[in-house]
């Protein structure tokens, strides 16, 4: 068992040390790519075969789910009716360990008769990929974590870990929010922690709304026809000032008010809880959650009722 351990963690050693040197080396080529896919006006357009290949079509996915538009672009098939994808606008990033994959490098006369800008992560600096490229990062790889040196392991991590870091350093650049990134992933797991209220909760004719002097009796016909169990109060300029729970008209109840002489104003709790269209999902639930409460009343900036969210609806979206 110790036995298998210690591989294991030599392994990890490797690759852990190549990392480290890969950050000791970054230098004005790291800059220089991330200015150049930054004034890009197209896409990213990543390439590289076998290993290198996978690894592109992941830092394709990152950027482009962080918000730099890319697109893997398979070498073989390029060179079969494919290479239409790049556009005069876009920039290419290539990655070759060696920086000599036949596929790859054959690529570079179109490359160079589009006038494309080219970047390339290769682990030899005097390649013919590395010498053609307008930015070129060197991989600083030592050995690979292989014992036969033979399967791709330090070098794909080296190349995996350069893409996250140029593509996390264009999220912040770029401002890139959470919200940014709940447009890009509205399925799953992810896609239901990411939506917006905007995205869940009731708007127009849905929201029901009374004014602070609208007699107690309508009150209730306007909580009871929308089903919410609760409604908005806004003062004559259409501003929220209050809401209306049944929680609300039993305390009013028992306080011994009567609804046949009583108004809006009466029976309603100032200084509600709001959100925002914009704020997410999970941040209205923590809100309900604190407060113990089932309902919150979307507001503008201007303070007026435009929506509301009950907690069903997070029931049903799968966020609480």
């Amino acid at each position: 068992m110790e036995e298998v351990l210690q591989k294991a963690r030599k392994v990890f050693d490797i690759e852990i040390q190549t990392l480290q040197r890969l950050r000791d080396s970054l230098d004005e080529n790291f800059v220089k790519a991330v200015e150049l896919i930054r004034s890009c006006k197209g896409k990213v357009i990543t390439t590289g075969v076998g290993k290198s290949g996978h690894i592109a079509r992941k830092v394709a996915s990152t950027l482009s789910s962080t918000g730099t538009p890319a697109h893997f672009l398979h070498p073989a098939e390029a060179l079969h009716g494919d290479l239409g994808v790049i556009d005069r606008e876009d920039v290419v990033f290539a990655f070759s360990t060696s920086g000599e994959s036949p596929e790859v490098v054959s690529l570079l006369p179109y490359v160079k008769r589009l006038g494309v800008p080219l970047i390339s992560a290769t682990n030899n600096p005097n390649s013919t990929l590395a010498k053609h490229s307008e930015v070129h990062i060197f991989l600083c790889v030592e050995k690979e974590a292989c014992p036969l040196q033979l399967a791709p392991t330090s070098s794909s991590t080296a190349s995996l870990v350069l893409g996250d870091a140029i593509a996390m350093v264009l999220l912040e650049l770029n401002g890139f929010t959470e919200q940014d990134f709940a447009l890009r992933h509205p399925a799953g797991a992810l896609g239901r922690r990411l939506k917006r209220v905007a995205d869940l909760c009731h708007r127009g004719e849905r929201v029901p709304v009374v004014r602070e002097d609208t007699p107690a009796r309508e009150v209730i016909i306007e909580m009871t026809s929308k089903g919410f169990g609760a409604t908005a109060v806004v003062d004559e300029e259409g501003r929220l000032v209050g809401i209306i729970t049944d929680g609300d008209l039993r305390r009013f109840a028992n306080r011994g008010g009567t609804f046949d002489s009583s108004f809006a104003r009466d029976m309603m709790t100032t200084r509600p809880k709001t959100v925002h269209l914009e704020e997410l999902a999970a941040e209205a639930l923590r809100r309900m959650e604190d407060h113990k409460i089932t309902v919150l009343l979307v507001v503008d900036d201007r303070q007026k009722p435009i929506g509301i969210l009950h907690m069903h609806d997070l029931l049903r979206a799968g966020i609480a």
